[in-house]
């Protein structure tokens, strides 16, 4: 354990390494380390004085349901604190000692006073609860996990724990107090550690009174960095098939960070694309094949063009939608992106508009609630 006197810099040094490394056991797609999670969970089961579990292991989260059809946990009806079944039971264990942890970083002694007198160790806290708090919850919790919660959800899943991808939650606890700047009790050490190596060696679980189920890992993670992110976040994205499977198949599609239908990937025509109704779903598709391609196949009509006065360089250029494709917005306005993305070009996208505008400029001005002289007006737009 480090010294918490140490330099601030050489502190924040040691952390951003640490949080890599966690952030490699929450993206990890090695076998899982079985005899390490059991013995985890067993230690796990003995803090709430349970027997050890009968451990059924399955290749996939998705596979896990069949066996948790009849034993659903119904989270608006939970007992009092410390009663009900073991999952309730640990669940309640785990959050007292995230509050308990989270509390002492909150109200860190002499916090005030540090930080009036300018002491860097406020600002090391400041940049910690970034890197190691926000950073890793957006990848690992909302980019990486939210997608897979919500086909999990979809396919009936139950109430559980995410093993890798509890890193969201550990990362800051267990860099803080391996770098001296978390105090912990020897309880404490005890049971965050056993919630480490769970975190560490295997994929979700399902735990349960006298039996445990313990997803594999995946066999692919496919993530990109999200543009402009000062903090290193990453999101979900694959353009050739699944961005997270799993050895049975299980997975999901991810364009962008945006969780996408697997016909995306696979079959993107423009009728499938006219049928979805999620308009992300119907972006993301089209950028999937390109909008050259899809402009040609979809068959529609330029109306005109003009230079964009938003993004000096750019062009609008505004189609018409065919019969087979009407529907309310009639016209589609391409677009350039102000950003510039991290490989250095700038995505194209469309903006549907009313279909009795021929103006792009003013296509452009309907998007942001203004006239064509007031958008002529504006400057760069991002």
């Amino acid at each position: 354990m480090s010294p918490a006197h140490d330099r601030p810099a050489d502190l924040l040094e040691q952390a951003l390494a640490s949080r890599d490394d966690w952030l490699g056991r929450a993206l990890s797609t090695e076998p899982a380390d079985r005899p390490a999670a059991e013995a985890a969970i067993t230690g796990l089961y003995r803090l709430l004085g349970a027997p050890p579990p009968r451990f059924v292991w399955v290749p996939s989260p998705g596979a896990a349901i069949g066996h948790l059809d009849d034993d659903r946990i119904d989270v608006r009806n939970l007992p009092p604190r410390g009663d009900g079944p073991l999952p309730v039971r640990l669940a309640d264990r785990m959050m007292e000692l995230r509050h308990r942890l989270r509390d002492r970083i909150v109200r860190r002694p002499n916090r005030q006073g540090l930080q009036r007198r300018g002491d860097p160790r406020v600002a090391l806290d400041d940049v910690l609860d970034r890197a190691l708090g926000e950073a890793v919850r957006a990848t690992v919790h909302e980019n990486v996990g939210g997608p897979l919660r919500a086909v999990f959800a979809q396919a009936g899943g139950s109430f559980t724990w995410y093993g890798q991808h509890d890193a969201a939650w550990l990362t800051a606890f267990d860099v803080r107090r391996r770098l001296g700047l978390l105090r912990t009790s020897p309880g404490e050490d005890a049971e965050l550690d056993l919630w480490a190596a769970v975190a560490r060696s295997c994929g979700w679980w399902w735990p349960r009174d006298g039996t445990c189920v313990v997803a594999e890992r995946p066999v692919e993670v496919h993530t990109e960095p999200v543009p402009g992110s000062e903090l290193g976040v990453l999101r979900l994205h694959h353009g050739d098939g699944f961005a997270v499977r799993y050895s049975d198949g299980w997975g999901v599609h991810a364009w962008h960070g945006t969780r996408v239908p697997d016909w995306v990937m696979t079959d993107p025509t423009p009728e499938r694309i006219r049928q979805a109704v999620n308009v992300e779903v119907r972006r993301c598709a089209i950028e999937r094949i390109g909008w050259d391609v899809y402009i040609d196949q979809a068959g529609l009509t330029l109306v005109s063009t003009a230079s964009d006065p938003g993004n000096p360089g750019c062009e609008l250029r505004l189609y018409s939608l065919p019969p087979s494709l009407l529907a309310a917005p009639s016209r589609v306005l391409l677009a350039v992106n102000g950003s510039v993305e991290r490989d250095g070009h700038r995505r194209r996208y469309g903006l549907g508009v009313p279909g009795d505008i021929d103006d792009p400029v003013a296509a452009a001005g309907w998007s942001y609630g203004l006239t064509a002289s007031q958008y002529a007006r504006l400057q760069r737009r991002t």
